[in-house]
């Protein structure tokens, strides 16, 4: 489906699915003045549902990070019924695109709007100071006003899980990684992968292709057997589609699957997956919205929380690798393990930090260095 369409999916009073297809050009033409209402004044509009957009960096079907959105959409839809009706825009480009779409979708009455990619961050604080009375949250940024907050999961704390099984199953102790930016949030990542394998073979290696996209298919599959190529039988990714692990399958090697579970993709080389849940998420923010309680704020949940978890292991794991990936989960839960903590040597040999120092949110937030062992 083309980025300029909007799929509105509402259910009727009688519980019937309803899809409708609308130009985002013309979204909800006229709704702009509804936009301008202050929102005290949702009371006297009590039997109208509150609209609620999302926008996406790629399409819903990327069974990858723009999907499991879409899937906390669809439970928040299911959860709320007809007090609200939810909107998307999918494939929508970082940048000036963005922000276009962002402001249409305000415009046409979207009274709390989710923009979930990093490179949406400007365009959206630039839409919000705009739209002061609609409620907007941005996923994986960190720019916040009193209309606009922000939301993220630590992911990184499922690729130390990743990393642990990649460690003990690894043959060749390389992993080739396919990424998309070089980002905080996939540099983090890459990090506490490679920490967590060189714990189990302190000589482990992660050689890094940076894809130069969220969504490419055929560009993550190209990465993937490159890596395999320079010796990697383990693969693993930051990018969206089931592309690298279809590689994996085709070469005979394991891998891991992105933001959901991907193993009917490749069956035998998908070892788990880091799956990202936005539900609950969405769900009680969207009630705050609805209640007049909705604040800014910032909310970074892991595997804790729920908002970051492990798809169910394939049966070629061992049992050593299933009881060190479950004792790191339950360790990380507790509180007892962080997944970046010291000593740590960047890969150029300088101390980043000392030996028991954690890695701090803002540090973390910050990072644009790779530890030892990470060829990128």
């Amino acid at each position: 489906m083309s980025r300029k369409t909007v799929r509105n999916r509402v259910t009727d009073l009688k519980g019937n699915k309803m899809t409708r297809m609308i130009d985002r050009r013309t979204i909800l033409a006229g709704a702009a003045a509804g936009a301008a209402l202050p929102l005290a004044a949702r009371d006297a509009h009590a039997q109208a549902p509150m609209n609620v957009g999302f926008v996406y960096v790629g399409p819903i079907g990327d069974h990858g990070y723009t999907y499991t959105h879409d899937q906390g959409r669809l439970a928040l839809q299911k959860a709320l019924g007809d007090k609200i009706k939810t909107n998307f825009v999918e494939n929508v480009a970082e940048g000036p695109d963005s922000e276009r779409v962002i402001r249409q979708l305000a415009q046409a009455g979207n009274k709390l709007i989710f923009a979930t990619s990093f490179g949406f961050m400007q365009p959206t604080a630039k839409v919000a100071k705009q739209f002061p009375n609609t409620y907007f949250e941005h996923a994986t940024g960190y720019m916040r006003d009193k209309n606009l907050a922000t939301y993220n999961a630590r992911f990184y704390e499922g690729r130390a899980v990743i990393g642990t099984i990649a460690g003990l199953m690894s043959k060749s102790g390389k992993a080739g990684y396919v990424a998309s930016f070089p980002i905080p949030e996939v540099v983090m990542g890459i990090n506490a992968f490679t920490l967590a394998a060189r714990k189990i073979n302190p000589n482990f290696e992660t050689k890094v292709i940076w894809a130069s996209t969220w969504y490419d298919p055929a560009k993550e599959a190209d990465a993937a057997k490159a890596l395999i190529d320079q010796g990697c039988d383990m693969i693993t990714q930051h990018t969206d589609s089931a592309a690298p692990l279809q590689a994996a399958e085709q070469r005979g090697v394991f891998a891991f699957g992105q933001a959901s579970d991907m193993k009917n993709f490749a069956p035998k080389a998908h070892l788990t997956a880091i799956v990202d849940d936005w539900s609950q998420y969405y769900i009680d923010r969207t009630k705050l919205a609805l209640d007049g309680k909705w604040v800014t704020g910032d909310v970074w949940g892991g595997l804790k929380e729920g908002m970051v978890k492990l798809a169910p292991y394939n049966d070629a794991m061992t049992p050593q690798a299933r009881a060190a990936a479950d004792k790191i989960q339950a360790d990380i839960i507790s509180g007892a393990v962080h997944p970046i903590t010291g000593p740590v040597k960047d890969n150029k040999g300088a101390e980043r930090l000392k030996a028991g120092e954690k890695a701090t949110d803002e540090a973390l937030n910050k990072m644009d260095w790779y530890v030892e062992g990470v060829q990128a």
